[in-house]
């Protein structure tokens, strides 16, 4: 999935920056496997699009069972900021939002 209209507004992740990604290690095939991307729309709004197995953080419902899913998640500019303060080295979080104080 690479588009998502949410509240009247398009997600697209082949027209928005990719600004950073994070996975937890495991491969796709596991069903553990999780996978975070940051992007940034060309008006500046910030989302994040999760995705995972059917035993991680993304997994979702169908006929009963869990399955792989995705989520695309609009962000605000702090919301950005912590995900790659969570997610992403130093150096990758100075070079998309810039130095801060030591």
């Amino acid at each position: 999935m690479t588009k998502k209209i949410i509240n009247n507004r398009m997600y697209n992740t082949e027209t928005a920056k990719q600004l950073g990604y994070w996975s937890n290690g495991y491969t796709p095939s596991d069903f553990y496997f999780a996978e975070e991307t940051l992007y940034q729309k060309k008006t500046g709004e910030y989302f994040l699009v999760g995705h995972g197995g059917p035993m991680s953080s993304y997994a979702e419902s169908c006929a009963g069972q869990s399955c792989s899913g995705t989520i695309f998640n609009p962000f605000t500019e702090e919301d950005a900021k912590k995900w790659a303060m969570d997610r992403l080295d130093a150096d990758a979080y100075i070079a998309l939002f810039g130095e801060v104080e030591e």
